[in-house]
């Protein structure tokens, strides 16, 4: 039978890239929901090729705008608006696998949802273990979820490491999570403050949406998925390193007691890893282009002490120092860069205030461990109204 796919986010890169994979195997998958926020066209169109059951938007006015668009149409597609139409797709009982491609705090409900009612959860949301932390993966225990990694480099570690997870703690020495070192890797540290969200936005290697494009060109990407790698496969954050490799060939690595490492290579393209997600434990073609090593240029790698990379990446750092901290403070740290990203591409905040406004809130929210959903989302809008304020201050 074919499985019923929920893309949350089906009108940004990796929705579209997950519907270009399911297009290539028509008679293995089939989607049951589309959602997007509020881009009304987009949706549309995906509603015409691929003929969900159901699309959700963001509010009720877009959700308006595209069931006139698709009743004209003759498309038979129910359409929903809100939060907690998002959460009734990703728990609804015919479907088998969600694909969580929301960016950003938005995301986590539906994870959960999907997580404890046991579905195949293909994560591109890395926010929902960053916020969830222990959480999340109580749910993803309890609801019996099979929970797939699908940013580049978890996936790459997870490819790598033994079958059986139980033998990770007493095999795996450490992850190595490559970084391509986003558009700024040669820039001088001293002149990120002129950076432009166009610079910023100008990823070498990846077709990225603009959030997580200013995330790898800070690195907060990168601190996000330390923060994400030691939730999703159990390690301590010591044993977590990262190594600049501009190339972006080898995704990630997985270094064993005996020394020995296991690396996932391919090109730099998310079909590849959505591929695998659907279709785990086998492999179906994705439509990436293979390698060839015939033509490969030089695998290059960098440490992040060198080359002044700790100036140019300072938030780097902060997922060690946040994941040493009380629970929740990982949840605190998404929030502050989710607005001062936000700040940065409205051109509210310097570039190299981003790092500041992070800190900054950082400093000064004070919180408990939280302890539920509803607890995880009032952390996460404390966190928000403060980096608001600090970025407020910077811009003046």
């Amino acid at each position: 039978m074919k499985q019923r796919v929920v893309i949350l986010g089906s009108t940004g890169s990796i929705g579209v890239n997950t519907l270009e994979v399911m297009a290539l195997h028509p008679e293995q998958y089939e989607a049951f929901a589309l959602t997007a926020s509020t881009s009304v066209e987009a949706l549309f169109k995906q509603c015409c090729a691929f003929k969900p059951q159901f699309a959700v938007m963001a509010n009720e006015a877009s959700a308006a705008l595209l069931k006139e668009r698709c009743r004209t149409a003759g498309l038979a597609v129910e359409v929903l608006s809100g939060p907690a139409a998002l959460v009734e797709m990703a728990a609804h009982p015919e479907v088998d696998a969600v694909m969580a491609a929301i960016v950003g705090a938005a995301g986590l409900a539906p994870c959960m949802a999907a997580a404890r009612t046991g579905k195949r959860l293909l994560l591109a949301n890395k926010e929902a273990l960053v916020v969830g932390g222990n959480l999340f993966m109580d749910a993803v225990k309890t609801g019996g979820a099979t929970l797939l990694p699908i940013d580049s480099e978890h996936s790459a570690v997870f490819q790598s490491l033994p079958d059986d997870p139980t033998t990770w703690s007493d095999l795996v020495d450490k992850i190595i999570l490559t970084a391509s070192g986003g558009p700024f890797r040669t820039r001088a540290p001293h002149t990120l403050g002129t950076v432009t969200p166009q610079e910023a936005c100008a990823h070498p290697n990846w077709v990225m949406g603009r959030k997580i494009s200013v995330d790898s060109a800070t690195m907060m990407n990168k601190a996000l998925e330390v923060i994400e790698a030691k939730f999703l496969f159990g390690v301590e954050p010591r044993d977590i390193e990262v190594v600049i490799h501009p190339q972006s060939v080898i995704h990630s690595m997985v270094q064993f007691v005996d020394n020995s490492v296991v690396a996932q290579l391919g090109t730099p393209d998310m079909r590849g890893p959505i591929a695998y997600g659907l279709s785990w434990p086998r492999r179906i073609r994705s439509g990436a282009a293979a390698l060839d090593f015939t033509q490969m240029a030089a695998l290059t790698f960098e440490p992040f002490t060198s080359n002044d990379h700790a100036t140019r990446y300072p938030g780097l750092n902060l997922a060690w120092q946040v994941l040493e901290g009380a629970e929740g403070a990982t949840a605190v740290l998404n929030a502050a860069n989710e607005i001062a990203v936000d700040a940065f591409l409205n051109e509210r905040i310097r570039f190299d205030h981003i790092h500041r406004v992070n800190m900054e809130t950082l400093e000064q929210v004070q919180f408990a461990r939280p302890t539920s959903l509803e607890a995880l989302i009032g952390l996460d809008q404390q966190s928000r109204a403060v980096a608001q304020g600090v970025a407020s201050r910077l811009g003046r």
